[in-house]
């Protein structure tokens, strides 16, 4: 496996992440849910845009080379 393919698999992995624990969290409510939710959004929508430009990399190298 290429390192390219490594970096969008951990992308990947952080957003799933970050979208459970934040789930999770809502779920659960409380003091943490109430202090975080917007932190763990902005973290969600950041790995998830940098996943995506990741791939569009990937497309772009693949159809080039």
């Amino acid at each position: 496996m290429d390192p390219l393919n490594m970096v969008i698999l951990l992308a990947l992995l952080a957003t799933v992440a970050a979208l459970g624990i934040g789930l999770g969290s809502m779920a659960h409510g409380g003091v943490f849910d109430e202090r975080h939710s917007t932190q763990l959004m902005f973290v969600r929508v950041g790995a998830q845009a940098l996943t995506f430009v990741l791939l569009l990399i990937a497309i772009y190298l693949a159809s080039v080379g």
